[in-house]
């Protein structure tokens, strides 16, 4: 019988579970959806393949599991930014700001890093909801703020966030990046 390294068996299958997800998060950072597997997650780890498997049964439900892991990191580093800030308008800036800044760290990556993965119909389902249900949205701040389409605007807003991160990632500096997109979304694209 294998030993276990925790007070109780729950204990040491949670503990377990961390390690996969936080191994399975670092092979997805360094190498994408096709470095991501079972075998590479086993040489991360030390544990083997059997076991793996009774943590998460495919690649997809380990995808999943490390979405519900992250996602509500990024929450909370984005709803302590937008704490920090006083007026709605602040508020917008430091949920962009934070939005991106959190982009531009590799163990937040995820969805970057399963964009174009051939993930089935129900597992970006899965991760969608997650997405809705974990990662922070402006449409309290809009709504706030009196805007008559809270939802539109905080839709249009991510829309904004999305492709400041894409043009981050094709070599603009972030810095520049940051401002644009916040003065975008305060002032209009006339005035960035």
């Amino acid at each position: 019988m294998p030993k276990i390294a925790a007070a109780t068996v729950v204990e040491h299958r949670a503990r377990q579970h961390d390690v996969l997800v936080a191994a399975a998060r670092d092979l997805l950072a360094e190498g994408g959806y096709a470095a991501l597997n079972f075998s590479a997650l086993a040489a991360r780890t030390g544990l083997a393949r059997p076991t793996i498997y009774s943590y998460f049964g495919s690649r997809e439900d380990l995808v999943v599991a490390l979405c519900e892991a992250e996602f509500p990191a990024v929450a909370a580093e984005t709803d302590r930014a937008v704490a920090k800030a006083t007026t709605v308008r602040d508020q917008i800036a430091a949920f962009i700001r934070a939005q991106l800044r959190v982009a531009q760290q590799s163990r937040y990556r995820i969805a970057h890093a399963l964009a174009n993965a051939p993930l089935s119909d129900e597992a970006r389902q899965r991760i969608m909801a997650l997405h809705r249900d974990l990662m922070p949205t402006a449409v309290p701040l809009f709504t706030e703020a009196g805007h008559p389409q809270p939802a539109l605007a905080a839709s249009l807003l991510q829309g904004l966030i999305n492709t400041a991160v894409a043009a981050i990632d094709a070599g603009e500096p972030p810095r520049r990046v940051t401002e644009v997109a916040v003065s975008a979304a305060l002032n209009g694209l006339a005035q960035a």
